[in-house]
């Protein structure tokens, strides 16, 4: 019994171990950059660390503010990712954090949600942030980030751009000074009740915060236009934090100005989730949605970069990095980690050299914090500087070019990212990003489920010729059917129903399915054939198939439908209606199939037809 549980517990290990190692992972790729390293490497990391802290520390605060979080989440959070995910990340420039997209969503279902849940928000971060981590995992070992290939851009650029929409409208209520009554009585949910709520209180709408918040923005977007290459972010919170202080002391009517609480670090103990069933229930929709944004942020972002350093890009290999970065933060200041284009591209134009960028950048945040917690400054941040400074952030989201691109390029790509950006108006983020990813998915299909046929006939030198124009056909007792493109489950019903129209002509006979150029038959394909030849038989029309390839073979002898196929013939006589693709000689296939259904309409000198996309204009 003990050798025998011995033997059950090697062959466990052993295909773990085969599929940790087989999927083309390397759980450690530091290793190597680490054995390289030297001063000269540390010089060139170090500086665009320096950089990528300055922009990470504000922005991880502001982050942390659009998902409704305690402001200190989105600076730990930008340490803990930027250390951990160079650790096993491919992209040597990949910097992960907290993101605009993600913290919306986090936002978006808890404030839909949250009547609903017996927690707050805060309570439930370790456990929501820990299964995006273990989805990314999971998604990374069984090779998921392959399919975000087939996720059209479209997609993602509706999704932003409505997010981005998303966040400037709902950081407008610190811009006015009426954050307190919008928090009071139902919250708003979506777009339009955001901007409902917000009209509806327009007597309460303060000028000091607008008026400081303009500044703000202003003097950011001047910086940006002047000075590009500083950290300006960090200048002008800097610079209005100033600001704030001096008129909240000395002008009378700024007093009451709102700003943010000492960070209370009496929360920064690091622990492992509550594991709760009911938990997992109500977070397994909103996980699945940041684990898959997260990842599609992270591989737009890792191809970008690619694109310019020359290098390729691992998206299964990012995935694990994305994974493990959040496994990490949900232990410490809970909030999801993704691939910020912001904070890599800047890494990229600080001229780093390797992965201890990231690692260096992390270290710094976390310098950066502890100088927060002891110096007095984050109590002295106004929240409307900080809104205003995300409303900035907010309008750098929206890409007017790739709007421009995705409605003018396609029919399909113009539906795709109107849709995908009503669904962020109209719902919850979580359910958005699905909706646009399952349209998407569905034009596809419908594009890749639709065999074409064009008619052909014989001139009269004897040779194939395209029948030029609709004229009723002369006798066409045989007809061949070139079979093109996909027979997977989206096509099968396709496929069935276009032949059996080209079995309408009573004169019809025999149907030879040339499936030379046909793939991916699947059990609905396969359902549909043999229909097809039920129906056709029924009605005294033969059907063969010829060109098919050994797949094809394979998969209609284990499925039971060669037996159909081949009913009546008798095989001791060498009779078949399956005729195998000759490498040799591609028609010989389809002259054997000929010379079969002269046999079975026993008739030397039949018409012959070619049919090929009856569709095609």
């Amino acid at each position: 019994m003990k050798r025998q549980t011995k033997s059950v517990s090697r062959k466990i290990l052993r295909e773990t171990r085969r599929i940790l190692s087989g999927n083309g992972l390397d759980w450690f790729p530091i290793r190597g950059p680490l054995s390289r390293y030297n001063r000269e490497k540390f010089r060139y990391d170090s500086k665009a660390a320096l950089n990528v802290a300055l922009l990470a520390l504000p922005q991880g605060m502001a982050y942390a503010a659009i998902a409704e979080l305690p402001i200190y989440y989105g600076i730990v959070c930008s340490a803990i990712a930027a250390i951990i995910a160079p650790i096993f990340s491919s992209s040597r420039h990949t910097i992960l954090g907290p993101t605009n997209a993600t913290s919306f969503m986090v936002f978006s279902f808890f404030a839909a949600a949250g009547a609903t849940l017996s927690k707050s928000p805060v309570e439930y971060m370790p456990l929501l942030v820990f299964m995006v981590g273990i989805l990314s995992v999971l998604g990374a070992i069984f090779k998921v980030a392959d399919l975000l290939q087939y996720v059209s851009r479209s997609v993602l650029v509706g999704y932003i751009t409505g997010a981005a929409l998303l966040i400037l409208t709902n950081q407008f209520k610190h811009l006015l000074g009426i954050a307190e009554p919008m928090a009071n009585g139902e919250s708003a949910k979506t777009f339009f009740t955001i901007v409902e709520k917000m009209s509806g209180l327009w007597h309460a709408y303060q000028w000091q915060p607008v008026t400081l918040g303009a500044a703000t923005l202003g003097l950011y977007f001047w910086l940006q236009k002047k000075l590009p290459t500083l950290p300006n972010f960090a200048i002008s919170l800097t610079l209005s934090t100033l600001a704030g202080t001096l008129l909240r002391h000395y002008v009378p009517a700024f007093a009451h100005l709102d700003t943010f609480s000492a960070f209370e670090i009496d929360r920064l103990t690091p622990s492992l989730p509550d594991f709760n069933l009911d938990d997992f229930s109500a977070l397994t929709g909103v996980a699945f949605a940041i684990a898959f944004l997260a990842s599609l942020e992270n591989s737009v972002m890792a191809k970008s970069l690619a694109s310019r350093t020359g290098e390729r890009s691992d998206v299964n290999q990012d995935m694990l990095s994305v994974g493990m970065a959040n496994l990490g933060t949900s232990l410490l200041a809970a909030m999801p980690a993704s691939g910020s284009l912001t904070r890599s591209a800047l890494n990229y134009g600080s001229k780093a050299k390797t992965r201890f960028a990231s690692i260096f950048a992390g270290l710094l945040c976390l310098l950066g914090f502890a100088a927060l917690i002891k110096l007095p400054i984050v109590e002295n941040i106004p929240k409307t500087s900080l809104s205003a400074l995300v409303i900035g952030i907010a309008c750098s989201l929206i890409n007017l070019n790739s709007i421009r691109i995705c409605l003018r390029t396609t029919r399909d790509d113009a539906l795709v990212i109107i849709v995908t950006f009503a669904a962020t108006l109209l719902t919850r983020l979580d359910y958005a990003i699905f909706i646009g990813v399952a349209f998407s998915i569905s034009l596809f299909l419908r594009k890749a489920s639709t065999p074409h046929l064009v008619e052909y006939e014989m001139n009269d030198a004897g040779n194939l010729a395209e029948l030029g124009e609709k004229r009723k056909r002369p006798n066409p007792a045989i007809s061949i059917v070139h079979v093109e493109g996909d027979l997977f489950f989206g096509a099968a019903d396709l496929f069935r129903t276009q032949v059996q129209r080209t079995t309408a002509d009573p004169n019809l006979k025999v149907i030879v399915l040339r499936l030379k150029n046909a793939r991916h038959l699947d059990a609905t394909s396969v359902l549909a054939l043999e229909d097809l030849i039920k129906h056709t038989r029924k009605r005294g029309i033969h059907i063969l198939v010829s060109g098919a390839s050994r797949e094809v073979y394979q998969i209609l002898k284990k499925s039971g439908a060669l037996k159909v196929l081949q009913q009546g013939c008798i095989r001791a006589e060498g009779q078949t209606n399956l005729f195998l693709q000759s490498p040799s000689n591609p028609n010989l296939s389809t002259r054997d199939a000929l010379i079969r259904a002269q046999e079975l309409i026993g008739d030397q000198k039949a018409d012959i037809k070619i049919f090929f996309d009856p569709n095609k204009e």
